[in-house]
């Protein structure tokens, strides 16, 4: 019977084991959809002051990134940028 009673007490505390961090997950999406509609607001707030809101993404994503990161990125950008601009080369066959 002891047996019995060792299994009945382990699942009764994975069960509370696993009922909190249910409830702690259910928390913390409640919080993140709160932050979510707050940014939402700020993003409505500079909108509302004539701010691109693109221009604003882009530049959180820019502050994300590494200095070395950011910096290759805008490397490749310039490159490619002048890569369009060139002229196209005169394919062989005409150039003979």
């Amino acid at each position: 019977m002891a047996e019995k009673t060792e299994i009945t007490d382990t699942v009764a505390v994975a069960g509370e084991r696993i009922s909190s961090i249910i409830e702690r997950i259910e928390r913390l999406e409640e919080e993140i959809k709160d932050l979510m509609e707050a940014k939402k607001e700020i993003f409505a707030e500079a909108k509302g002051e004539g701010l691109d809101v693109k221009i604003l993404k882009e530049i959180l994503k820019i502050r994300k990134q590494d200095k070395d990161e950011r910096d290759e990125q805008e490397t490749l950008l310039d490159v490619y940028l002048r890569a369009m601009d060139a002229p196209s080369p005169k394919p062989l066959a005409e150039a003979a």
